[in-house]
């Protein structure tokens, strides 16, 4: 790859963004973000699952349509103000949507019919996007997967895949029928389904010959289809108008180096693969002799990256570990679902002014990757915040405008929804990543689930921040530059017990020890045997301390403890207190407890919190963070996107502090609102995301605030990390 990281690339457009206005760069910025379950038809229930697959434009640049395939559906959305996308509403079939194009005012929809996995079928329908009817359908003779167009929109080739059932034979190939490409031509948006033409591909591939299973379909300008066979690991170079195929070759296989192999709760990116088939979903055209294809893997697992082939298939660039490694860099390495790392998918190119331009969609990492195609070897240029799993993306350069259709809904589970989004081009800087890392002894620091921050004290700008019990296997004390522009991670300090990484850790809070090391706060969960407690840990990161909660806090146990911890106080002085999340059994609904600690005296006590209230969900405290003369707290509804109503930053007077003993009748204390935090949660024009879970004060009194984004575990992997300015400004 052309040798300029993510982290570099991000200083010189920073560095650009300075300079006179000629020389700047342009960036994509997200502008907008539209949750497809917005177009669910009056009287539909709201919790019904939605998706955004594949997307695509009007001619004008207006109109997106997008396949719902959970729904049965496509969707329309308004994007004249791409700032304010509106709701369009849907046109519904007797199957489920694949793919759709578009051509002169008619969407053209891939609808998969079928009656099971061996007895496949679909057709193509043909939808006037003003009338939003159905106008015409043809029977494409099997089940459909991708469609393009050619460029004068006179050919449509589509990807008839005939999938194959995962539940049989552990999803071996091969399953018959075999599949094939259907190439139909058209005349104003209209199809020809009277000179449908098939075209076998049987016997070209060496893996499953027999069972050939396309997948992604592309038309460079001299009308040659380029057709992916993914679980073939094949490449085919077909005709478009005459139906023969030109070339074909494998896809070959590729042996990675840094790369994280193991499902374990840690990010260890020392891992290596020999000879990965990369088994190719999405193809894009370059130009007409060279095309990008996304190695998601559908069956052996795909190589991690993308390739750049010729048309005969040399292999002109290779992307090996780069990306995904430059993913891991800002947090969105997908640990649990670790068997394809970041599953590159989807791809999309087009020219921006004098930039030939391609994204690449990482479907598990929730990332698109913004690449310039240089003829040579492309240059990563940003990396784009997405929803939960980018499957789809259309490119609008006319409009400067990219749009991605994210598939994932976790409606069923409380989650985010399926989301279309919007980015534009222009001059300025990125506003993602807000945090990345770097590398520490050669390697690279993994990071996410990040739950609580800390000052470091003397320092102004730096930070220390801790991971959860979602990296079990690697608990972790982090120390942040926050001068820097994004945030950089410039150390990592592995928590241990006995020289092993501490197990039965969930680390929600951390503050600086005073005379060295840290206080950190562990929330239990007696299912798991994890323990409430409060733990020491020195300055190489052992656990010399660990402090159980009281009997007469035990009593009343709960799953949601403590979520924060602060020091007040020297010496004999020094009090811990911690931030319960949740009212425990003992407490009154409404209210929480903020306890304290002393360890010189290892006396307990606690104060009364009064918790607002909402309508949907629960609410409950997230950190805890003392300066001055206030304790400062974070309180947050459990809600995500337009559901959340409270993310909040509060504080206490320390004067108010004044623990009682636990088990007698406990003072309450009172808060003054100091920054709804929920417009910090949506300048970046994606959904509001649900735990707003670290806050610290540094040395210079400036407020941070960092987001827990669970591990890109049903998550769209978002670490936002911002600052609020002076708090004695507030």
């Amino acid at each position: 790859m052309k040798t300029r990281s993510l982290t570099a690339a991000l200083a010189a457009v920073l560095a650009a963004s300075a300079a006179p206005a000629a020389s700047a760069e342009p960036v994509f910025n997200r502008i907008a973000s539209f949750a497809v379950a917005d177009n669910l038809p009056d009287g539909k229930d709201k919790a019904t699952p939605t998706s955004s697959e594949i997307i695509a434009t009007s001619e004008d640049g207006n109109t997106l349509v997008y396949s719902d395939s959970p729904l049965k559906a496509i969707g329309f959305i308004d994007i004249t103000d791409a700032k304010a996308p509106m709701a369009g509403g849907i046109v519904p079939f007797d199957g489920e949507p694949t793919s759709v194009t578009i051509a002169a005012g008619k969407a053209l929809v891939a609808v998969n019919t079928r009656e099971s996995f061996t007895k496949p079928s679909g057709i193509l329908a043909q939808v006037d996007i003003a009338t939003r009817k159905v106008e015409a359908t043809c029977d494409l003779g099997g089940q459909p997967d991708s469609i393009a167009l050619n460029r004068d929109k006179t050919l449509a080739a589509i990807a008839i895949e005939n999938e194959r059932d995962e539940e049989v034979n552990d999803g071996d190939l091969p399953q018959m029928p075999a599949g094939d490409l259907v190439l139909l031509p058209l005349k104003d948006g209209v199809v020809d389904c009277g000179s449908i033409r098939h075209v076998a591909l049987t016997g070209l591939a060496d893996i499953a010959g027999d069972d050939p299973e396309p997948e992604f379909v592309s038309f460079n300008s001299l009308d040659e289809v380029a057709l992916t066979l993914q679980e073939n690991n094949h490449i085919v170079i077909v005709d478009g108008r005459t139906g023969a195929v030109k070339t074909h070759f494998s896809a070959g296989t590729v042996s990675l180096e840094g790369i994280d192999t193991r499902k374990d709760g840690a990010l260890t990116f020392t891992g290596e693969m020999k000879d990965a088939a990369r088994e190719p979903d999405a193809v894009k055209w370059l130009d007409d002799d060279r095309l990008v294809v996304a190695n998601e893997g559908d069956w052996k697992g795909g190589a991690r990256g993308f390739t750049i082939f010729d048309k005969q298939g040399k292999v002109l660039y290779e992307s090996g570990a780069s990306f995904e490694r430059e993913v891991a860099k800002i947090g969105h390495y997908p640990d649990k679902r670790n068997k394809k790392g970041i599953e590159p998918e989807g791809l999309e190119a087009a020219k921006f002014g004098d930039d030939n331009l391609f994204f690449v969609l990482a479907e598990r990492a929730s990332v698109v990757g913004v690449y310039e195609d240089t003829g040579a070897e492309p240059e990563l240029l940003q990396l784009l915040p997405s929803g939960i799993g980018p499957e789809g993306a259309v490119a609008i350069p006319g409009r400067n405008l990219l749009v991605t259709a994210n598939e994932t809904d976790l409606v069923e589970d409380g989650g985010a929804r399926s989301h279309v989004m919007i980015y534009e081009r222009a001059e300025g800087e990125a506003a993602y990543p807000q945090i990345v890392s770097t590398e520490k002894d050669g390697e690279l620091i993994g990071f996410g689930a990040l739950s609580g921050l800390a000052p470091v004290e003397g320092k102004p700008g730096m930070l220390y921040a801790v991971n959860d019990s979602f990296y079990a296997a690697q608990p972790t004390i982090f120390t942040i530059d926050a001068t820097a522009k994004p945030a950089k991670i410039v150390d990592a300090l592995r928590i241990t017990r006995n020289g092993a990484p501490a197990q039965k850790l969930d680390s929600e809070g951390l503050t600086p020890g005073g005379k060295g090391g840290f206080w950190l706060a562990n929330e239990g969960d007696a299912d798991k045997l994890v323990p409430h407690a409060i733990l020491h840990v020195n300055e190489k990161g052992e656990i010399d301390r660990e402090i159980a909660i009281p009997a007469e806090l035990r009593a009343h146990e709960k799953r949601f403890g403590f979520e924060g911890i602060t020091r007040v106080g020297e010496g004999d002085d020094e009090v811990l207190w911690m931030a319960m999340q949740r009212e425990w059994g003992d407490d009154e609904k409404g209210f929480v407890k903020l306890v304290s600690y002393k360890p010189s005296s290892k006396e307990w006590g606690a104060v009364r919190y009064p918790l607002d209230t909402t309508a949907e969900g629960w609410v409950g405290l997230s950190e805890i963070a003392a300066h001055g003369d206030h304790a400062y707290i974070i309180e947050r509804d459990n809600l995500i996107g337009t559901a959340a109503k409270l993310k909040k930053l509060y504080r206490v007077a320390l004067a108010d502090l004044k623990p009682a003993k636990l088990g007698g009748e406990l003072p309450v204390v009172r808060k003054e609102e100091v920054r709804d935090l929920i417009p910090d949660l949506k300048a970046g024009n994606g959904y509001v995301v649900d735990k707003v879970e670290g806050f610290a004060i540094d040395a210079a009194g400036n407020g941070f605030v960092v987001t827990d984004n669970d591990g890109v575990d049903d998550s769209s992997g978002e670490t936002l990390f911002f600052g609020i300015g002076p708090l004695n400004a507030m």
